[in-house]
């Protein structure tokens, strides 16, 4: 109360808008606060109240006339580098989404699929299984948490203003997204490979016996064995998408420069 009364309420609230900027755009990039079921009253009020956090620990400087061409280039920046860090998460997000599309479609569930609550899209239900269990894990690991404090800490070592994004940051964002594909094919891994061998032994048992249907018999037995493969494997599945999001976290950490 008493820096508000110090600066003055007008200039105050400049300051906690400015602040909301980088906030909100990781809220709206972020998963689980991107989700279309979370309303966008909560996330301005969620900006908001972290806005207040970062007031009380650090200084944020607004630019004498905020309808100059430097108050619009901060703007965007400070737009950009909350959007960013939510992008991030959402690539390592994107990891067990991949993986669960490609056991859907070796297993014969591709047809099966349910509305994803994060984008609205369709997708396979075994994917949008994965990525329940990867939002529960983020979760049961505070990651919501960590995500909130690692934006608090960037407004030290990014302080409004400055002239923080390069070419290197947006470099740095590609490269990443590479780990969708590694990520996704490590979780696949033991249900792809377990489906890999099974074709071949269909394949040898209708060449050796020509007279038995592919369709009657590969089909129910491959989705049989997909179900009992991906149960067995799911312990380690829980831990590669445990650390897909600690992997997730961590990007994010560095791009902001906390690494």
């Amino acid at each position: 109360m008493t820096d508000i009364l110090s600066v003055g309420i007008e200039a105050w609230m400049m300051q906690l808008m400015f602040a909301m900027l980088r906030i909100g755009g990781t809220l709206v990039a972020a998963p689980i606060f991107s989700a279309i079921g979370v309303p966008l009253q909560v996330r301005v009020v969620l900006a908001g109240a972290i806005g207040v956090l970062v007031l009380s620990v650090y200084p944020v400087d607004v630019p004498y006339d905020i309808l100059s061409l430097q108050g619009l280039v901060i703007v965007i920046q400070e737009l950009m580098i909350g959007l960013s860090v939510g992008f991030i998460l959402q690539l390592a997000f994107a990891a067990p989404l991949l993986a669960g599309e490609y056991i859907a479609n070796s297993i014969g569930l591709g047809f099966a699929n349910m509305v994803d609550p994060q984008s609205g899209n369709n997708s396979a239900v075994v994917g949008q299984f994965l990525m329940i269990l990867m939002t529960l894990l983020f979760l049961a690991l505070n990651g919501h948490l960590i995500l909130v404090r690692l934006i608090v800490e960037s407004y030290a070592l990014m302080p409004l203003g400055g002239d923080w994004l390069t070419r290197d940051h947006f470099w740095a964002i590609v490269k990443f997204g590479g780990f969708v594909f590694a990520g996704g094919l490590a979780i696949a891994l033991p249900v792809g490979f377990a489906l890999f061998a099974l074709n071949l032994f269909v394949g040898v048992l209708t060449r050796t016996a020509p007279q038995l249907n592919i369709f009657a018999v590969g089909l129910p037995l491959t989705l049989m064995t997909g179900f009992v493969v991906l149960a067995i494997a799911f312990p380690a599945m829980s831990d590669l998408m445990q650390s897909a999001a600690d992997t997730g976290l961590d990007e994010a950490k560095a791009w902001l420069g906390e690494g």
